[in-house]
């Protein structure tokens, strides 16, 4: 595989002149953002509004930036993502806009529209052929497939099944309809510890798909379960959980595909800018945000989501895990944050299949601006 450019920005600002905001836009120049938007393009800023609760999301005012240098190309840009599949404050399109201006994505703080990619209710969808181990075709947003560009705007943080949650991620479940999510975890069932449970039934309410109902203890209907992992996050007694060796390696190399099949039509129009910072345990799906595991440390530009994501998780291995973190080990530099969360999901396995299937490459030059 060949070498790709990784572009980082640390935070630290002493000069007026050199904000963060003027870091990004910098970014955005030095990673060739100027060769990808030509006058006019339809372009996607596919981006994660945060579930109501949640406050470590992407800052509006650093979107701003993006939009103003997507907008001095003459590019048109719009910022974007898809409903979700288990029920919550984006699950269908009215809520979702209402939460994204909630959260500060508002007209006036990011100068440019906020567009649903799956339209009201999820089912504007296209299928897309691609050759992979997992699936022919898979289903992306019809407004990502039709946009001419697009920056993928990612907040680098740890996920409950994944690991991480990376530029790969954001492509994979951010690209997918609520059909296209469960496609990727199909094949994931949860299961319950009966030793564990206390029968508080909190799971039955919280399952999007009516899989789980109580007897003496909590039963899951695997015939029904997608393994969305809300249960999973939400038992008070941590009952909840999945076979890991068996079903999460395919679980990445599903959202690896997916992530394939959301830039297939794209071809060189699109850009990655991923934000190491409020470097939370949990993705920015869940109504609460956890302390840091790792202080901030900046921002990274690519043109390959498979080297940002692989530069995003040595940066952060590198640095000292912070007391009073969810991290339960591996507080030493070097040592795998995530998996000092998440110690049952080796989340860097999604590099290797991405490699693998021709999404990019995990050799990269690291560029200090």
């Amino acid at each position: 595989m060949s070498t790709s450019t990784v572009y980082l920005a640390r935070m630290r600002v002493r000069n007026p002149d050199e904000n963060n905001g003027v870091k990004i836009q910098n970014l955005c120049t030095a990673a060739g953002l100027s060769g990808i938007i030509t006058e006019g393009d339809l372009t996607a800023l596919k981006i994660h509004f945060g579930e109501l609760g949640n406050d470590t999301f992407i800052k509006p005012v650093f979107v701003r930036s993006v939009v103003d240098s997507v907008r001095k190309l003459s590019g048109k840009p719009f910022l974007t993502d898809t409903n979700t599949m288990y029920i919550g404050s984006r699950h269908n399109a009215a809520d979702h806009l209402t939460t994204a201006i909630r959260n500060g994505f508002a007209y006036a703080v990011v100068d440019c529209p906020v567009i649903i990619a799956d339209g009201l209710t999820g089912n504007n969808y296209r299928d897309v052929s691609i050759s992979g181990n997992q699936f022919k075709t898979v289903k992306i947003a019809q407004d990502i497939v039709d946009a001419d560009a697009m920056v993928v705007l990612t907040h680098v943080k740890g996920h409950a099944l994944a690991g991480f949650g990376g530029a790969i991620k954001n492509l994979a479940m951010g690209c997918a309809p609520p059909m296209g999510k469960r496609d990727q975890h199909q094949g994931m069932q949860a299961e319950v510890d009966e030793s564990l449970c206390v029968s508080c039934g909190y799971c039955v309410t919280q399952c999007p798909f009516g899989a789980i109902h109580m007897e003496e203890k909590a039963i899951v209907d695997k015939s029904v379960c997608y393994g969305c992992s809300a249960c999973l996050q939400v038992c008070p007694e941590h009952a909840i959980s999945f076979h890991w060796d068996r079903d999460v390696p395919r679980f990445l190399e599903r959202m690896a595909e997916y992530a394939l099949g959301a830039v297939t039509g794209l071809k060189e129009k699109v850009l990655y800018i991923s934000f190491l910072m409020d470097i939370t345990p949990d993705c920015d799906c869940v109504p609460w945000s956890d302390a840091p595991i790792v202080p901030d440390i900046g921002f990274l530009a690519s043109t390959d989501p498979v080297a940002i994501d692989a530069a995003s998780l040595d940066l952060i291995n590198q640095e000292r895990g912070l007391a009073c973190s969810s991290l339960h080990c591996h507080h030493e530099p070097g040592e795998n944050k995530f998996t000092g969360v998440w110690d049952y999901v080796e989340g860097a396995y999604i590099l290797e299949y991405a490699e693998k299937i021709g999404l990019g490459s995990r050799t990269y030059e690291l560029v200090e601006l």
